[in-house]
């Protein structure tokens, strides 16, 4: 089916208090199983391109053109959003090739040069119909300024939402990027403030370092948008080490890569699940 609008899917899942998994596509085996996964699920998922990503590949256009297929082939309701840009002129180039959202970085800069730049890229995007994800102050864990104690303040981020005109904002409320043991403490009193203050869906980054019942409980506190890389990264790496431990004669990566593809799927899908977790819902096994 076409490709769904970022915007659609996070209001859609703010009004019901609910999360929607945004996961990051590192190369075509991820985008496919992201994609199963929602399937699986039936229920909606985000796929990311990040900045590094595109690095990786050596530019955009290859790695997107291939998700964006992958998305558009798919019977469920998938938007494609570029993740963590710090180059302006990236986001452009996503808005043109059909990306339903940009997330600019510019948490690295001081505060007013991170508004001028953001509304930049918002009155960019505005004008193609294109959800702008911001954030204010970098998340930890990439030597960022959201290290540990480092916390998004409510009324900054107000301000910073009615001076950019931004849709979602990315909060620092206690996780870190890349982090491989789920052992994060999120501030949940804080996201509750966040969530009142801030008239746009909250984002939590580096939800990877969070358990299942934290990030439950982050949901119903006030976060929209749950965005997962590094456990997704490390379903599919186990999967392919003990395939090839056990088949070590095997040369075709086909193979191999089809059981990291089959092994995203299936958390991704748990994942997806868990997300959409209503007041009442009991949450998910942790997985461990």
């Amino acid at each position: 089916m076409p490709l769904v609008s970022t915007a659609d899917l996070l209001h859609a899942a703010a009004a019901r208090r609910t999360g929607i998994g945004a996961f990051n596509v590192i190369h075509l085996e991820t985008a496919e199983a992201l994609v199963a996964a929602a399937e699986d699920a039936r229920l909606p998922v985000i796929l990311q391109i990040s900045q590094n990503c595109v690095s990786y590949h050596g530019g955009l256009e290859p790695i997107a053109r291939a998700t964006l297929a992958v998305a558009a082939g798919s019977q469920a309701n998938v938007a494609v959003h570029l993740d963590h840009a710090e180059d302006e002129q990236l986001t452009r180039q996503a808005i043109d090739l059909g990306f339903g959202s940009v997330m600019y970085d510019g948490a690295k800069l001081d505060y007013e040069r991170n508004v001028e730049a953001t509304i930049r890229v918002v009155e960019y995007a505005h004008a193609n119909d294109v959800l702008v994800e911001a954030e204010l102050g970098e998340i930890g864990g990439k030597d960022g300024a959201h290290a540990p104690g480092v916390r998004t303040d409510p009324g900054e981020a107000r301000r910073f939402v009615d001076e950019t005109g931004v849709d979602a904002l990315a909060v620092a409320v206690g996780s870190s990027h890349a982090m491989t043991e789920r052992t994060a403490t999120l501030d949940l009193d804080l996201i509750e403030r966040l969530h009142a203050a801030v008239p746009v869906p909250l984002v939590l980054h580096g939800s990877s370092g969070a358990s299942d019942e934290t990030i439950v409980s982050a949901i119903r506190s006030g976060i929209t948008k749950v965005n997962v890389s590094t456990h997704l990264n490390g379903f599919f790496t186990d999967a392919v080490r003990r395939f090839l431990s056990a088949n070590p004669e095997v040369v075709d990566s086909r193979k191999y890569l089809r059981e990291g593809r089959s092994a995203v799927a299936a958390e991704a899908a748990r994942l997806l699940t868990l997300f959409a977790v209503t007041e009442s819902a009991t949450p998910g096994r942790a997985h461990t």
